[in-house]
C-alpha cells in the first residue's frame, strides 16, 4: 500500500475519531456530523485509491485540503494544539503524500 493510501485512511479515522470525541466533550452536533461525513468521504477516497481510480486521489486531495483550512482556523482561534494542530499536521502530511502519488 502506498503512503498517500495509508494516510489517507489514517486521516479518515482521524476525523471520525474527533468527531465522536467533539460529540463526546461538548456535545457537538456538528462536529459529530462533519467529523463522521469528511472521514467516510475520505474512506471511499481511500478505496478509490486501492482502486487506482484517479477520482479518488482528487477526492482525497479535496477534503483532505478542506479540513486543513477548517483546522488552521480553529487553531489560530483558540491557540490549542489539540485537536487542530494535530489535524493540521497530519492534513498536510496527507496532502504531501497524495501529491506525490496524484500529481
Amino acid at each position: 500500500m502506498s503512503p498517500a493510501i495509508v494516510m489517507t485512511f489514517i486521516y479518515a479515522v482521524l476525523s471520525i475519531v474527533g468527531g465522536i470525541i467533539g460529540y463526546q466533550k461538548a456535545g457537538s452536533k456538528p462536529s459529530l456530523i462533519s467529523g463522521i461525513v469528511t472521514g467516510i468521504l475520505l474512506l471511499i477516497a481511500g478505496m478509490g485509491l486501492l482502486q487506482a481510480a484517479v477520482w479518488g486521489g482528487w477526492l482525497a486531495i479535496a477534503v483532505s485540503l478542506l479540513l486543513v483550512i477548517v483546522f488552521v482556523g480553529r487553531l489560530l482561534k483558540t491557540r490549542k494544539f489539540m485537536p487542530a494542530g494535530l489535524m493540521v499536521i497530519v492534513g498536510i502530511a496527507t496532502l504531501i503524500a497524495l501529491f506525490q502519488a496524484v500529481v
